[in-house]
């Protein structure tokens, strides 16, 4: 009698910080000037982190958009909650629950300053 192949699932093995992932996968993807803005010490705030990012153009934006959300399901089996701004490509928001990314082609992102909104939270550029 054959040996049948038993189908095994994949398990993911990466345990640590979403947002690890996504800056990794930022960085592999030539995103600019990437900014981690801790919010845990903010009051009244729902998030942990803002991850913010500028692409060069907007078909850069769409595809750091694109290798974030594939890398952190490849590797953590996690998709955003929400996803939003992908049909003008000027500033796409993924929502992880805790971590919101933020990539902005350049205009947009001096526009908003979401840096300097959130100038009181501790702020680490990359």
């Amino acid at each position: 009698m054959a040996k049948r192949k038993v189908a095994t699932k994949k398990t993911n093995l990466f345990t640590g910080d979403i947002s690890e992932l996504i800056v990794q996968a930022l960085l592999e993807k030539s995103g600019v000037d990437i900014a981690i803005i801790d919010l845990t010490q903010i009051h009244h705030v729902y998030f942990d982190k803002f991850i913010v990012v500028t692409g060069t153009s907007r078909t850069h934006v769409e595809t750091l958009c694109e290798y974030v959300q594939e890398v952190t399901k490849r590797e953590a089996g996690v998709r955003p909650t929400f996803v939003e701004g992908i049909s003008n490509g000027e500033w796409v928001l993924l929502d992880y629950f805790d971590t919101i990314v933020h990539i902005f082609q350049p205009e947009a992102r001096t526009f908003y300053q979401l840096e300097t909104l959130w100038n009181d939270a501790d702020i680490k550029h990359l």
